[in-house]
């Protein structure tokens, strides 16, 4: 193979017309030539954080997705299928992502459950993690979520620390406005990057203290705005990443969206590069190639500089996606799942009276959510009940709370797609409507539906209720339109109502979170009662 084009040299800070050839999957010459070239080529893109599972596909079909938008490597952790199957849970996305010819790096995710305060479908203690550490396909111990456990001495959670360390494995964190001496502790336990920071202020302290920083751009978390200024003082110490995002917004981007929204803020270009195309190779040791000599071919060909439109991806010194369009096909997919819910009554919906309730406060592109004490009854009509539903168990009963922030003037929504645990997700404007749609999740063992009195618009996720065995295109159409239904004919004013409800059961994330064992306080880690007593 050889190509002519401009080669943006991130390392030298030069750009300049060459002719690359690759032989055997390596790049044996790079050569300056004279002749004037249209095109530009740089390294492949790299997501620092994702959890592939929140695209609702199986890492080979996420990569058909992926590399159109010129991503070439993922470090990925594989927290969601772990927490609903365990290790085989995570040896099912190392077998899917040996299907394709993409870069998958997946960690050993050291908190499943992420609390003791929900249930899962499995748990990982020290030999689990230390197990999959030992895995030579294992990469580094994925975001260390228990961040109270480990100021605090967490035994278990300093032994899983302590193997990673001995086997000389990079650790990432997950520490959502953690500031102060309780970070210092956080860090000097052995913690390197953290995706969660959501202020520059909080961003610039982690770095200062000695942590990479990844710049968040997700389907619901979205911290690009408050961070970017770091871009400009401390370019080495940053990575790019999407943490989750969803199937309609990978068909649309990927990192090739946060590399256009810096440039277009004027920040500098070499930088900019640098943060979504190297970074992650130099802090996580990647085997992925830089555009040198002897490097692995893995390179995108862009339009231009601005928009960023990327011709080809090159993976090993393939093409593997060209003008928008991959160029290997879907595989065949198995379908393991842990999914035992029975189908629920209205009744099973009923809450607790009370003078002032806790209501959850939803934020739009933020995974915090803050605390409301509403009078009850209460004349808002925004106020909806939540509820989850446990997966695991027949007949559990389901925990209700309030919630505000979804904006539904009609129906309700449920998803299995629940963090972390995955147990079942659901608001709307009626009992009856919320047991309509926990049932069509229940019906199909996981899924994410919309439901009114007459229609029920469902997108099935067979495999561990987390992921579609489907064309990957086809799961994002499919999305799109059952998004689409939530926000213009319910009335949800959420960019990602599905995202924002997948968060709401996500305890490490303060304020108050719902799990399946009630109310809890992401501030004081405990549970708490919905009736506001003595107000």
């Amino acid at each position: 193979m050889e190509i002519e084009a401009n080669f943006v040299d991130i390392e030298e800070r030069e750009i300049y017309p060459v002719r690359v050839v690759v032989s055997e999957g390596k790049i044996v010459s790079i050569e300056r030539i004279d002749t004037s070239c249209e095109h530009y080529l740089l390294p492949g893109f790299i997501d620092a954080h994702i959890h592939i599972e929140s695209s609702m596909l199986p890492p080979s079909e996420f990569a058909r997705l992926a590399v159109c938008h010129g991503t070439v490597a993922t470090v990925s952790d594989p927290h969601e299928i772990a927490n609903v199957l365990g290790i085989e849970g995570v040896k099912y996305m190392l077998e899917s992502a040996e299907g394709v010819d993409f870069k998958f790096y997946f960690g050993a995710s050291p908190c499943v459950p992420a609390t003791p305060f929900e249930t899962s479908g499995a748990v990982l203690g020290p030999e689990e993690v230390g197990a999959l550490l030992e895995m030579p396909q294992i990469k580094y111990l994925s975001e260390v979520m228990n961040f109270p456990g480990v100021i605090a001495g967490d035994k278990d959670m300093l032994a899983k620390i302590a193997k990673a360390k001995a086997l000389h494995k990079h650790i990432d964190g997950h520490s959502p406005g953690l500031r102060g001496e309780e970070l210092t502790k956080y860090i000097a336990a052995g913690i390197e990057t953290d995706h969660e920071a959501y202020s520059y202020e909080e961003g610039l302290e982690k770095i200062q203290k000695g942590m990479k920083i990844l710049i968040r751009e997700g389907s619901a978390a979205r911290n690009f705005d408050a961070l970017a200024p770091l871009i400009t003082e401390y370019p080495d110490k940053l990575m790019f990443c999407s943490d989750d995002r969803h199937p309609n917004d990978l068909a649309n981007e990927h990192i090739d969206g946060h590399v256009r929204r810096s440039i277009a803020r004027g920040y500098d270009l070499f930088d900019v590069l640098r943060i979504a195309c190297l970074n992650p190779i130099d802090h996580y040791g990647l085997e992925v190639g830089k555009l040198r000599i002897d490097d692995p071919a893995d390179f995108i060909i862009v339009e231009d500089l601005r928009s960023f439109r990327v011709i080809e991806t090159v993976i090993g010194g393939k093409v593997q996606a060209k003008e928008g369009k991959p160029l290997f096909d879907s595989v065949e997919k198995k379908t393991p799942n842990n999914f035992y819910a029975a189908p629920k009554k209205a009744d099973d919906f009923s809450s607790q009276l009370c003078d002032h309730a806790e209501v959850i406060h939803a934020l739009d592109h933020q995974l915090i959510t803050e605390e409301e004490i509403v009078d009850f009854p209460s004349e808002r009509p925004e106020i909806l009940k939540l509820t989850v539903v446990n997966r695991y168990e027949a007949e559990a009963a389901p925990s209700v709370a309030w919630v505000d922030g979804f904006g539904l003037k009609k129906g309700a929504i449920a998803s299995s797609v629940a963090h972390d645990s995955h147990n079942i997700l659901a608001t709307g404007c009626s009992d009856e409507l919320i047991a309509k749609a926990v049932n069509a999740i229940i019906d199909h063992k996981g899924g994410i539906c919309a439901v009114d009195e007459e229609h029920i618009w469902l997108l099935p996720l067979p495999i561990a209720g987390l992921m579609s065995d489907e064309d990957g295109f086809d799961v994002a159409a499919r999305y799109a339109e059952i998004d689409r239904v939530v926000r213009e004919e319910f009335g949800s004013p959420l960019s990602a109502p599905f995202m924002t409800l997948s968060f709401m059961a996500l305890l490490v994330i303060p304020e108050l979170k719902l799990s399946d064992k009630g109310l809890f306080d992401g501030r004081s880690f405990h549970f708490i009662d919905t009736c506001r007593r003595g107000v």
